[in-house]
């Protein structure tokens, strides 16, 4: 999907949040089970966007019918190298209603889940208060 690579790739994560839909199901590759939801989501993005160095899309696949999306990318946590893929799917409104990451290898997943681990509970907080504004 061309317009969340770009999004991603400017570190423009509000034009990114704003292509899910508000239930979209992000699927982590730490976390057993997925999260559901638009605000939850988007914080995860921007933690994500803390945590990853030097991120960079290198690949980009698209199904004929512009549903399905793979965006390969490579990135460092710490001193780990990792590879990995965007799978997007979208819904009739174009809207992102799926997003699963995958990741590899071990040692940059374990990198990621001890970093990402770490800001739980801000994304956790972060997810309330979009959920529910003052």
């Amino acid at each position: 999907m061309r317009a969340f690579r770009e999004a991603v790739e400017a570190h423009d994560l509000d034009a990114a949040v704003a292509l899910l839909a508000e239930d979209v199901v992000f699927t982590s590759p730490v976390v057993f089970k997925p999260y559901t939801g638009k605000a939850v989501t988007g914080a995860i993005l921007r933690a994500v966007a803390e945590v990853f160095e030097d991120f960079r899309y290198v690949r980009e696949i698209d199904d004929a019918a512009g549903r399905d999306h793979a965006l390969v990318f490579t990135a460092r946590v710490g001193d780990r190298r990792i590879e990995g893929c965007d799978f997007i799917h979208v819904d009739d409104d174009g809207r992102i209603d799926e997003l699963t990451v995958m990741v590899r290898p071990l040692s940059g997943a374990q990198a990621l889940a001890a970093a990402m681990g770490a800001r739980f509970e801000r994304i956790a907080s972060e997810a309330r208060a979009q959920e529910n504004p003052a």
